[in-house]
């Protein structure tokens, strides 16, 4: 794992991401996260996007391809991935699908999963069910063990709902491994243009 991807915010992934469809300004990417509403999952603010693009460009995974002008508006600068930017991507979603301790993370390498192979989806998504599954398991004995030892309910009640969301969790994630093993769900980087996945997630978004 490079220093580059350890180094990788929920943030600059989502602009990697971006990049991935197109070269485009950060205004633009600006506007494409906001339609999108990728704050549901990150703040975004025009400060944070613009300090992300810089740093990236300073890590040398985008560099600049061109600047345009519309009227009176400043010059805005265009950038694209680089090869480094195009590996680094893939390499942080294949280390955040199988973590526990990162759900924003999880969140943001779910959503570019799409550009995996299956087979490798289906295997990091097989190490997180079993890290959930411990990890239930041990909430659940932790639980029970501090009933059995008379400690009072209201002491224990964050221990109890943990369980239960990686109970959730886990039957989703089993869930969607199923779907993965079967062939007619699709699967792997859309056909369409930029265009055309920006609106079916705007669409998606509004449901």
């Amino acid at each position: 794992m490079s220093d580059a991807v350890a180094r990788l915010t929920p943030l600059s992934v989502m602009v990697l991401a971006l990049l991935r469809e197109d070269d485009m300004h950060p205004y633009e990417m600006i506007r494409l996260m906001r339609e999108r509403h990728d704050d549901r999952i990150v703040p975004l603010t025009n400060g944070t996007v613009y300090h992300t693009v810089a740093r990236l460009q300073r890590c040398g995974l985008i560099a600049e391809v061109g600047t345009d002008r519309e009227g009176n508006r400043p010059e805005r600068t265009t950038y694209a991935l680089t090869d480094a930017g195009r590996t680094s991507l893939p390499d942080w979603v294949r280390r955040e699908l199988a973590r526990l301790d990162h759900p924003t993370e999880f969140r943001v390498a779910l959503a570019a999963a799409h550009d995996l192979d299956r087979a490798e989806v289906i295997a990091l998504l097989t190490a997180r069910a079993e890290a959930l599954d411990a990890s239930r398991e041990l909430h659940r004995a932790g639980h029970a063990k501090a009933l059995a030892k008379g400690v009072p309910e209201q002491y224990i009640i964050e221990v109890e709902r943990q369980a239960l969301l990686l109970d959730a969790d886990l039957t989703w994630v089993r869930g969607m491994i199923e779907r993965l093993a079967d062939p007619d769900f699709s699967w792997g980087p859309s056909p369409c243009g930029p265009t055309d996945r920006y609106l079916a997630q705007r669409e998606a978004a509004r449901t």
